[in-house]
């Protein structure tokens, strides 16, 4: 066999490896992409039917001002994030004003079974499980970019082309801690 064919066959390999390589890590990168797409998507959703809730709790608890007022900051925080850190903390300051405000209307029971406020608490959620699936999938693919930008030969690749490493969906430190339960 002629060593030029050799060269070629062995160049050809080459280009070939880096090809697969280059649309592995675009695939996943633009998985991760959509992960976080979806998890807006359903940040976004329990931001819309925000207002909504809320609407329907003044006229029922007027004196819990201050839990409807941390609703609206958390909100407005959410609004004014860019970076998947600051939207993954105020999404998680949210979830944590809503859990909040269902406590509070334990003490309501006429407001407990409005229907509004019914719906609304069971859209709001959905939208909670929605989000957290979207979060584990948006985490198992950015687990699978990372390594993939970590490790060899993928990585040489990597660093050629730009990739990087994503930032995980961030727990809240409370949500870490013990449940206590009591009896």
């Amino acid at each position: 066999m002629n060593p030029l064919w050799i060269v070629a066959i062995v160049v050809a390999v080459f280009v070939l490896a880096i090809i697969i390589i280059y649309n592995g890590l675009v695939r996943i990168k633009n998985q991760v992409e959509n992960s976080w797409a979806q998890i807006d998507v359903q940040l976004k959703r329990r931001f819309d039917l925000i207002p909504n809730l809320i609407e329907t709790v003044k006229g029922y608890a007027k004196h819990e001002k201050g839990v409807l007022e941390e609703i609206t900051k958390a909100r407005t925080a959410f609004m004014s994030a860019t970076t998947v850190q600051q939207k993954g903390k105020a999404a998680n300051m949210l979830e944590g004003t809503l859990k909040t405000l269902f406590a509070v209307s334990e003490n309501y029971p006429k407001l407990q079974a409005n229907e509004n406020f019914l719906q609304l608490q069971e859209e709001l959620s959905g939208t909670e499980s929605k989000i957290a699936y979207a979060r584990q999938h948006y985490n198992d693919m950015v687990m699978e970019l990372n390594t993939k930008v970590q490790t060899f030969p993928s990585n040489v690749f990597a660093r050629m082309f730009g990739f990087t490493a994503k930032e995980q969906y961030p727990v809240p430190e409370e949500e870490r801690k013990n449940v206590k339960v009591q009896f």
